[in-house]
Formats: structure tokens, C-alpha cells, sequence
């Protein structure tokens, strides 16, 4: 790409003066490429590696579409090899493909004959992100020859083969490595231990009390350097030394912190904090450099851009060389904390070093209200106070703003403290490094508050926030978490009028539950467990876990405690077999009495089907990446009260009603008056179709809503759709079939909200049979 755009390592080259070979084969990113990184030694190539010299045809987007803001901004740079791999490939961005996608011709080279043609006899980093393309590049490296201290490649749009073939050959010369999300990373394990003996730190640490059944969920960042604000006028000026006092306070919370800094101030921070629960990341201001300096400098020592308003003049922006760059890279130092997040964090949240020179830190310290933040958010979140402005609003055009944001300006988001789920952080960076670059380039500045504030308007189904009082200081926002007493905010149109579902969803998917119904066999829970981690390891990782102990056979009590260890699992039950739908049924009254918003169901037959390249009988793709968070988005998004995985099932498939088999005669009669009769036996082939109201996508993954049975395979239930299915109306003998006709009808009057994914990434095998006499439905 251009080497910026979703480029992490940009900063760290710029920083510390790396030199490199960098390739791109489309011929506009290539230019923009050579201006981005234009420093002395830098090589460059307009080709595309691949296994021959040649002409390769390539797919690409038009970059006018992406600039008039028609196709959303992710399609930046997204090129690939014809017929692609990634995303360009998927039917859900046939649309955009069709419309703007350009197939060119561009050169094509080996690997070899790039190392020729430009002298590399040596390299210690490879990064390939080639669409799918990667594993042709990889396997032409000589690991022996080179052996790189750093190699990493994108991995979601590999094949299983070529994801084994990689594997096996960071095994086979001696490579750590790692998969995080969409990539895969790999050291030298020599090199790893050279890292850890030569970052030792010699500094007995304080430590920080914490309860032990207290599991933080919230990890901070932050970041402190020295930029001479003590050398402003008055009214502006703030020393240094009050900076460090406001941050020793800050370093007291009991949650994870991960701290940027140069290195001088490392020492400061393990002076105070225990490096159990602390990462900290040295960067130099020299990093602030990189990117949009040349530009941030050229916009604030402007006249035009000064005289806007008399207070700009004399302000930290205007005066401080360093202090745009710094806070307008807020956003970019959280997207890097998640990147080398060490402590699987649930969510993070950026918080100015000085935050308590204007919030008490007793709110952190005493009455640790950072505990109840994440039952409040489940987006990417700030805070914002009114604001009325004339002209500017911190320096940036407030005509311009209001043209941006889709309308009048009068809430603005404040800087200090802002975050959400760690899986909305990548998209929302995304969107502010676009925002950024396209502001700077229009000479449009403020700080990092005023393109938060565009975001809150213009990107309002990713952005919720929270409103203080229009004197900006933070405290009420703390204090009203203290006392339960936020109100969560959204800038989002109503999705259903004049019902309960046109409040803002207050479903946490961070606060999601996992339910699995065992019975006599810890080898079908032990296969269950390992499809899920082979499928998305985030079902394992993420949720709280239950198991219900079904079982009749004793002698496999010990096993399935052993397992349930192993995997952190707790197990529930009477010791009992409560049947499969009275199992259902004590899940339901179990998930009912927990803090927890989403509850996911399944039977311990019920296994992830991992083969992406598959379908199901009835054409639905077996296997998409990032089920977990997609599903759950999509459920709390829709305020819908439950949402099947699975279209296709074991007896049939949700295209047929079949709740028409189970209602009673007089209502199947009124509902469906041209095929009121049930067969005499077996099925009907004439049994009335679903009817399905919406089908929409999301990140590429479709569902559609409607009068969606009920049935008992997997599905992600909501809090308050739990209450109408199984705790307003119980059965003292539940049946599948009777809940299938009560939902139904419920459905059918409005007052339950089901949805079902186009997909079916599950398959029912009872590999190990019981006897027919142990089955129980209730």
C-alpha cells in the first residue's frame, strides 16, 4: 500500500531510522508510496511478487470511489491477485466489486530476483499482507540463508494447507509464533530470549492491592512526555514535575495499564507500579514525527489558521511544536497497545497521565468505579459535553465540521478518556487515521476532539457516548458511574419507532455466557471444546462457561470436573438428568439470576464445522472468520431476543415453517387458511415456507429476521428475550415442540424478535450413543 494506511510498523521505521525494501504493484499506491517513505535508503519496487517474472493480472478498487466517500474507507489499498482470496472475493462485497473493482495488469517478480535486482544479501523484517497471496511469496524465503528476527503475514485469507505448511516450517527452523487475529507473527526463539535477559528491570515494584475474585476487565493506556509546556504565558503554562505528580496518582488503579514513554520515564513508572499488571513501551518523541508532522506544522504556524480565533494564537496548539502531533496520536497509541496487548483485555480505554489534575483519584483508588464501566458500554464510546460555536471549534473551521459531520455541531468528545471493546478498536482506528489524513490535507486542524467529534455524528452505528455538562470537566462523567447513574447515548435514528427495541441496546456482548448441556460422555464435551477452538477460539476465550451436568453415569464425574478445569468451565446442575429440554429450561432460570446481557446455547452434539471452502447441503457457507464478535454484534445491533447459527439442521432447514407441525389446529387453521391439514404420517412437502422480513449483512456476514422458529440448536439468546421465551410462560413438562408453537405465536404478535444467519457452522454427531431409555426431554 502507500506505507501509512493500516501500516503499524510505519512509526517504528521513521523512528528509529530503518532502512528498507518496500514492493507495491499498483501503480497510484506506488507513488504515494515513495512520497510517504521518502527517507535516505529506502528501496523501492512496482511489482507484485509472485512465483515467476512476468505480468500478473491484479483486482483492484478505483481509488475516486474511495475518495468521494462512495465505498467505506477499508477498501483503501485493497488489491489482490485475480481471482482474489480476500474480501474482494466474498459475496459480501460482490456489490462493490462489480460497481468499482478494476482488474489491471501490473509486473510480476520471484522473490529472488527482487533480492538481486536491489543487493539484499540480509534482511531482519519481512511483512507480506498480499490478499490471500501470501503463502506463494512465504514458501520462496530461505529461513536458513536469512533468517529474519521478525517475519509476519496476514493469515485470514489463507487455505488450511498453506496455514499448516507455515506452521510446520516455524517448527521445523526453530520459530516462535503467534496468531492474533487476522496475522500470523514469528521470532527466532534465540532471539526472544535475547529480548527478555536484556530487558530485565532491576526495580523492586510496587504493588498494587487488588482483590482476588476480582477480574479486571478494563485495561488502561496511556502515555506521558516532556514537550515544554512549562515554557508557555500564563494561562497556559504547566510544569513538568505537576505532570509526574497527577501521573504517580493515575499509576495507583488496580486495573492493567499499558504506559507509553521514552525511556527515562520507565524507572518513574515501576517505581509505582507492579510490573504484574503494567507493560510499558518505550517511544521516543521522535515517533510523533512520522505520518502528518510536516503537515501539522505547516497548518499551525499558518496566519490563516491563527487569526480564526484570538485565544488560537497563544495557545498550546499554536505554540507547542509537539502537542498536536502528540494528542492527535491518541488514537493511534491505543490501536498499538491493542496490537501488544499482553493481558487478552476485554476492552481498553485511553486515559490522559494527567486526567486527576480535574478528576479526584479517589474515583480509581477508593471507589474503583472502573468496575462498572464495562456493564455500561458495549461500543466504541466517549464522552462529550455541548458545545455552540461560531467559527472554530478548537481551531478546526466549524463550517467545514458541520459539512463533515452530516450536520450542526453541538456535542463535542472529549480526549481524556475514551475506548470501548477491543475488537472495535481496529475499525474505529481505521477511521480516524482516514479522517485524519484527509482533514490535514484539506489544511483542516483542531485536535484530536474535533475529529472524534465529526466521528460521533458521521459514524454513529460504530460510536456511542455519554454527555457531561458543558463546562467539559470530566468528573461528572465519574461520579455518575459511581452512583449507576449513566445514560448512554447515540447519535443512531431509532430502529424500530414507537416500540421498546427504539432505545439504545444495552446488550454488553463483552458480558456473554456460555451454556453446554453434557451427558455421559466427557468425550463429546471434550470434541465440542476443541471444534470451538479450532473454528474461533473466542467462544473458549471470551465468554463465562457453563457446563450442565446432565449425566447419569457417575463414573464420568471425575472426567468431566478435569475438563471443565482445564478449560475454566463451572459446573452446574441438580446431579440429576434433567432432560434436554428441562436442562434448557434451569439454563434459562440459571442465566436469569447472572449479571450477564447474551447467553449462548449448546448441546454437547452440536460441533463447529471448520472447513471454510465447505457448504452445507442447502448452499450456505460452513465457516466465516470471526463468528464470535460478528454474531453477537449482530444480535445486539438488531435488539433481537434470540439469533440461530444454523439455517440448515439435522431433519431439515429453516426455509420451511416448522412450527406449522407443532401449533394447535385452530390457530394453524386461522394462519394459514390454504393448508390448514397436517399429513396423515412423515412430512408434508407442501408445508408452508418461512417468512422472512429482512436480510441484511454485516462485516460479511448475512442474516435475515422474521418469523424464525424456535428449536434447540445453537443460538445466542438476549436477557430480556430469555424472559419471554422461558421465564413468563413456564411448562412443569417442556417439550421442544411446545416452545416451538408458543414462540411462534409470541412472534407472530410482536413480542419476541427472532433472527437466524445465513450459515450453518455447526453439524449434529452423537458419536458416543446411549441407550434409548436414557433419553429425557423434560
Amino acid at each position: 500500500m502507500d506505507g501509512v494506511m493500516f501500516d503499524e510498523l510505519v512509526g517504528y521505521s521513521k523512528s528509529y531510522g530503518f532502512r528498507g525494501l518496500y514492493v507495491e504493484p499498483i501503480p497510484y499506491l506506488f507513488e504515494r508510496l515513495k512520497t510517504n517513505l521518502d527517507e535516505e535508503g529506502n528501496l523501492f519496487e512496482n511489482a507484485a511478487i509472485s512465483t515467476e517474472n512476468g505480468t500478473i493480472k491484479m483486482m483492484t478498487i478505483e481509488q475516486s470511489a474511495i475518495d468521494d466517500g462512495l465505498v467505506h474507507p477499508c477498501f483503501y489499498g485493497m488489491s489482490a491477485v485475480h481471482p482474489p482470496k480476500n474480501g474482494l472475493g466474498s459475496e459480501g462485497d460482490r456489490e462493490i466489486v462489480e460497481k468499482w473493482g478494476r482488474i489491471i495488469d501490473v509486473p510480476c517478480i520471484t522473490f529472488e530476483t527482487l533480492l538481486s535486482k536491489h543487493n539484499i544479501a540480509s534482511f531482519d523484517v519481512v511483512k507480506i499482507d498480499a490478499e490471500g497471496h501470501d503463502w506463494e511469496i512465504f514458501h520462496q524465503i530461505d529461513l536458513a540463508k536469512f533468517r529474519p528476527k521478525l517475519i509476519r503475514l496476514e493469515w485470514i485469507s489463507l487455505d488450511d494447507d498453506q496455514k499448516n505448511d507455515i506452521i510446520q516450517t516455524f517448527q521445523k527452523f526453530n520459530y516462535e509464533y503467534e496468531i492474533a487475529h487476522m496475522d500470523i507473527m514469528a521470532t527466532p526463539k534465540e532471539v526472544l530470549q535475547e529480548i527478555n535477559s536484556s530487558h530485565a528491570i532491576a526495580i523492586e515494584p510496587k504493588q498494587v492491592s487488588m482483590d482476588d475474585n476480582y477480574d479486571c476487565d478494563v485495561t488502561l493506556v496511556t502515555g506521558l512526555w516532556n514537550i515544554k509546556r512549562d515554557q508557555l504565558s500564563e494561562g497556559w503554562t504547566r510544569s513538568f514535575e505537576h505532570y509526574l505528580n497527577k501521573f504517580k496518582e493515575l499509576l495507583e488503579v488496580e486495573n492493567p495499564m499499558i504506559i507509553f514513554g521514552e525511556p527515562a520515564l520507565e524507572s518513574f513508572v515501576f517505581m509505582h507500579r507492579s510490573q504484574s499488571n503494567t507493560r510499558f513501551i518505550r517511544r521516543n518523541q521522535e515517533w510523533f514525527k512520522s505520518n502528518f508532522y510536516e503537515k501539522i506544522q505547516e497548518i499551525r504556524t499558518s496566519e490563516k489558521w491563527i487569526s480564526q480565533a484570538s485565544w488560537l494564537r497563544d495557545s498550546t496548539q499554536s505554540k507547542l511544536e509537539m502537542y498536536n502531533p502528540l494528542v492527535m496520536s491518541k488514537m493511534f497509541l491505543l490501536h498499538d497497545a491493542k496490537l501488544m496487548d499482553p493481558f487478552n483485555s476485554k476492552s481498553m480505554y485511553w486515559i490522559d497521565a494527567g486526567l486527576t489534575n480535574t478528576v479526584h483519584p479517589g474515583y480509581f483508588t477508593h471507589d474503583k468505579v472502573l468496575r462498572k464501566l464495562s456493564k455500561h458500554v458495549n461500543k466504541f464510546t466517549f464522552v462529550c459535553f455541548p458545545y455552540q460555536a461560531n467559527t472554530e471549534i478548537h481551531g478546526f473551521d466549524f463550517e467545514e465540521i458541520n459539512k463533515l459531520s452530516g450536520k450542526k455541531v453541538e456535542l463535542v468528545a472529549r480526549g481524556g478518556f475514551f475506548g470501548g471493546p477491543t475488537q472495535s478498536i481496529h475499525e474505529i482506528n481505521c477511521i480516524y487515521y482516514q479522517l485524519m489524513h484527509s482533514t490535514l490535507y484539506q489544511n483542516l486542524m483542531g485536535t484530536e476532539e474535533s475529529l472524534f467529534s465529526i466521528m460521533i455524528y458521521r459514524n454513529n452505528a460504530l460510536i456511542d457516548y455519554f454527555e457531561i455538562e458543558s463546562n467539559g470537566l470530566m468528573n461528572k462523567f465519574f461520579e455518575d458511574l459511581k452512583n449507576n447513574a449513566l445514560q448512554l447515548k447515540t447519535q443512531r435514528p431509532s430502529l424500530h419507532k414507537n416500540s421498546a427495541a427504539s432505545k439504545t441496546s444495552m446488550n454488553n456482548i463483552n458480558k456473554t455466557s456460555l451454556y453446554v448441556i453434557g451427558f455421559n460422555s466427557p468425550g463429546q464435551f471434550k470434541t465440542l471444546i476443541n471444534s470451538m477452538m479450532q473454528y474461533d477460539a473466542n467462544y473458549i476465550h471470551q465468554p463465562k462457561k457453563y457446563l450442565l451436568n446432565n449425566s447419569t453415569d457417575r463414573s464420568t464425574d471425575e472426567e468431566y470436573r478435569s475438563i471443565c478445569h482445564e478449560w475454566g468451565f463451572e459446573m452446574i446442575g441438580t446431579g440429576t438428568n434433567l432432560g434436554i429440554c428441562g436442562g434448557r429450561q434451569y439454563i434459562a432460570e440459571h442465566f436469569d439470576r447472572t449479571d450477564q446481557d447474551l447467553m449462548l446455547f449448546f448441546e454437547d452434539d452440536m460441533f463447529f464445522y471448520p472447513n471454510e471452502i465447505e457448504v452445507c447441503k442447502n448452499g450456505f457457507n460452513r465457516k466465516v472468520n470471526d463468528l464470535y464478535w460478528k454474531s453477537l454484534e449482530i444480535i445486539s445491533n438488531g435488539d433481537y431476543d434470540f439469533l440461530k447459527l444454523n439455517f440448515t439442521e439435522f431433519f431439515g432447514n429453516n426455509s420451511t415453517q416448522w412450527a406449522w407441525y407443532n401449533v394447535s389446529q385452530d390457530f394453524r387453521k386461522s394462519r394459514w387458511p390454504n393448508n390448514p391439514m397436517l399429513p396423515n404420517m412423515g412430512l408434508d412437502p407442501n408445508a408452508p415456507l418461512t417468512e422472512f422480513k429482512n436480510i441484511r449483512s454485516h462485516k460479511g456476514l448475512a442474516w435475515a429476521d422474521g418469523e424464525i422458529y424456535y428449536s434447540n440448536w445453537p443460538q445466542i439468546v438476549s436477557k430480556e428475550g430469555n424472559r419471554k421465551m422461558f421465564m413468563q410462560t413456564k411448562w412443569a413438562h417442556p417439550y421442544e415442540q411446545t416452545w416451538m408453537s408458543h414462540m411462534y405465536q409470541e412472534t407472530i404478535k410482536g413480542f419476541i424478535r427472532p433472527a437466524i444467519l445465513l450459515l450453518t457452522p455447526t453439524e449434529h454427531n452423537r458419536f458416543d450413543e446411549y441407550a434409548k431409555e436414557l433419553r429425557k426431554e423434560n
